[in-house]
């Protein structure tokens, strides 16, 4: 029986659209296949295109469920209250009532997965919170933290970059193969 690596935190960033969902997708998909058994909760962030324009995001669980967390082409009286990131109206109750309750520690779970710790899901007062909870736990972690803006961090992406146990891998097109496998071979803590 393989263990992951207790109270690991490893985090995944670099600049848009350099493949850090990809990656962190890949490293889940052979840990399910290497050890089915394996208990992993967490969520991540895909795009949402119409023809080859992005008109948002959506959130999306490890076991495929969905929902909104981002877009450009919604129009409701409540969006006009929704915060703004670029182009893209923030739909935090959708994003909330979708990814909070995977963020709950649960005795069994061996792995938790967030991409992305970024500005939008950080509109979200409880998003931090959670997160923080998930670190405390000891459970290990693999999260995605978009790269620094103009040397500029946000103030939580720079506290979870300054925790203990942080490992960072930052992602370019020429090492991508190497990180997944750096990652893995890491939370594969065969003891």
């Amino acid at each position: 029986m393989m263990a992951t690596a207790p109270g690991k935190c490893f985090l995944v960033t670099g600049p848009p659209g350099v493949g850090k969902t990809t990656l962190i997708m890949r490293v889940f998909e052979t840990l399910k296949t290497s050890n089915p058994t394996l208990k992993i909760q967490g969520f991540y962030t895909r795009e949402i295109r119409e023809g080859i324009e992005r008109v948002g995001f959506e959130v999306v669980t490890l076991d495929g469920r969905k929902a909104p967390l981002a877009s450009t082409t919604i129009s409701t009286p409540e969006s006009i209250r929704w915060p703004t990131v670029g182009k893209y109206k923030v739909d935090i109750a959708s994003f909330e009532a979708l990814a909070l309750p995977e963020l709950q520690i649960r005795e069994d779970t061996d792995l938790f997965i967030i991409d992305e710790v970024g500005k939008m899901e950080l509109f979200s007062s409880s998003f931090f919170p959670a997160v923080l909870k998930v670190l405390e736990s000891n459970i290990p972690l693999l999260a995605s933290i978009p790269i620094l803006k103009f040397g500029r961090d946000i103030p939580a992406v720079a506290r979870l970059r300054d925790h203990p146990g942080a490992k960072i891998f930052t992602l370019s097109p020429s090492n991508r193969d190497a990180v997944k496998e750096q990652i893995y071979t890491q939370l594969v803590d065969s003891e």
